[in-house]
């Protein structure tokens, strides 16, 4: 895919998922992780329901690199984890995660995933994607050899799974739309990419 000339894209996150979704759509863009403090900014958003949540901290995000890079395309994203009404943090560490993984099992959860694209410090676009997805029951035995394998990399993500890893033998059921899960939802992105220039039409 060919960019504008001056028209650059500026992924405000350091995840490597939506780097790696990014870079299979072929789309043109540069890594530059935000300086946004979640956890201090979390308590200040509290009020939100766990969608408008990810929206308001892909908004961040976004903001806070692009007053940096006025004069590129900031794009920020957030992904928050709704069970039961809640929303979830990260697990801290691994018998959290696998303590997360047993209450979630059996049960529907729903990921929410915000995009924002900014430039010149305001916020040009947003879009918020969902997925509902269903665990399978899960033996001791199995959280256990999933945790062992998995290790530490189960952490990086909210739900302490990887759905491209073996995290996809966590469930029964998948609603929505698979970049969605990986925290960048694609085609809604594609296309507002194909509006401002920074794709080919």
């Amino acid at each position: 895919m060919v960019s504008r000339q001056n028209d650059r894209l500026i992924l405000a996150s350091g995840s490597s998922a939506r780097r790696a979704v990014l870079d299979g759509a072929g789309v043109p863009f540069t890594a530059r992780p935000s300086s946004v403090d979640e956890a201090a900014l979390k308590p200040t958003l509290a009020h939100l329901s766990p969608a408008d949540l990810a929206l308001a901290l892909a908004e961040a995000k976004a903001l806070d690199v692009s007053r940096a890079e006025p004069d590129a395309w900031v794009l920020g994203a957030d992904q928050t984890l709704e069970l039961e009404g809640g929303s979830m943090d990260k697990a801290e560490d691994l018998a959290e995660g696998r303590a997360r993984l047993a209450a979630m099992a059996g049960r529907t959860h729903s990921l929410h995933a915000g995009l924002a694209l900014a430039k010149g410090g305001q916020v040009i676009w947003t879009h918020l994607g969902r997925a509902d997805l269903t665990m399978r029951p899960l033996s001791d035995a199995f959280l256990d050899a999933y945790m062992a394998d998995e290790g530490p990399q189960a952490l990086s993500s909210v739900g302490v799974y990887r759905l491209e890893g073996p995290g996809a033998q966590l469930f029964e059921r998948v609603e929505g739309d698979y970049f969605t899960i990986l925290g960048l939802p694609l085609w809604p992105l594609l296309a507002e990419l194909r509006r401002i220039g920074i794709i080919g039409t």
